[in-house]
């Protein structure tokens, strides 16, 4: 297991994202929480196919926290059933890492 990885999530407005990567941030949940430009997500929902427009957040984080920041969006998102994917880093600028490991106290 790696000692860190990313955890992705979408929502349907930026005003949510905005709320959902600043109170991971606040938390300590995660170092950072990045909110990408809209997005079209087709997907399979109570029976048929449909098409959204959302936004992706991706924190990165320890992956001591993860389970941690997956309850706190599930808690504090809108979807009934919100997408939390987390992915591990198994590689990268070790001077990043160690920021991560210093905004996130395990």
């Amino acid at each position: 297991m790696t000692d860190f990885v990313t955890v992705t999530t979408t929502t349907d407005s930026t005003e949510e994202a905005q709320r959902l990567s600043t109170s991971a941030v606040e938390a300590r949940l995660a170092a950072c929480g990045q909110v990408s430009s809209p997005i079209t997500s087709t997907y399979w929902w109570q029976g048929k196919v449909e098409t959204a427009t959302e936004f992706l957040i991706e924190f990165k984080t320890r992956a001591s926290l993860a389970d941690r920041l997956t309850e706190h969006l599930k808690t504090n998102h809108s979807y009934d059933t919100p997408e939390v994917v987390v992915t591990p880093i198994t590689g990268g600028n070790s001077a990043y890492l160690e920021w991560i490991a210093a905004e996130t106290p395990s």
